[in-house]
């Protein structure tokens, strides 16, 4: 979506950067170690980022007038070439919840690093993860194992979402824990993921 700069007021030197021009790559600010916590600076600088709803669910909490219920929303985004978010959104109504969670997604945009690095595979081209990488969330762990090329990704369909939106192609994964609680099985492949930038290779 694309923004419109006349509108929007940047609050942060960041942002304030990102308008003027001076900062025209998203990889600037991450390379600069700054953090983003303005969503328009991610809608201008990655204008092709792609999201995916993984799980609506009905939470309530407590107040002084009783229990409220809410939506709440995990999404998972990214630009299938390097980039990944995930993001949770609660609200009353499952639209605003959805706009909270690609907002939070978007706040949590990070590099990935791809490359082949399976001893069978020697194609040098970034389909897989570099090397053994592990995430962790909840109870859930899930190991992201380098794959050659053609064998797809072997994991669960919210880890497949989450690496495809990545821009991983073929990986074989190890999981430990209760994957059935998608949140944490997302958030732990998203953490898995941010290993691999870690490492600068």
């Amino acid at each position: 979506m694309a923004v419109d700069l006349s509108l929007w007021q940047p609050r942060t030197h960041v942002g304030e950067l990102v308008k003027a021009g001076k900062i025209r790559s998203i990889d600037q600010i991450f390379a600069m170690n700054m953090r983003i916590v303005e969503p328009e600076i991610v809608d201008v600088l990655l204008p092709n980022l792609k999201h995916e709803v993984l799980n609506i669910n009905i939470v309530q909490r407590q107040t002084d007038a009783g229990e409220v219920s809410q939506f709440q929303v995990l999404v998972a985004m990214g630009n299938e070439d390097g980039y990944v978010g995930v993001g949770i959104g609660k609200a009353r109504q499952v639209r605003i919840a959805i706009e909270k969670a690609i907002r939070d997604a978007k706040l949590s945009i990070v590099p990935i690093l791809r490359g082949c690095g399976s001893w069978k595979c020697s194609c040098d081209e970034p389909h897989s993860v570099p090397f053994v990488v592990e995430g962790k969330s909840g109870s859930v762990r899930i190991k992201l194992l380098p794959a050659p090329k053609g064998v797809g990704l072997v994991a669960g369909d919210v880890a497949k979402t989450v690496l495809r939106l990545a821009g991983i192609k073929d990986v074989w994964t190890w999981t430990k824990g209760d994957t059935r609680t998608t949140i944490n099985f997302a958030k732990a492949t998203y953490e898995a993921l941010k290993a691999t930038y870690r490492f600068r290779v």
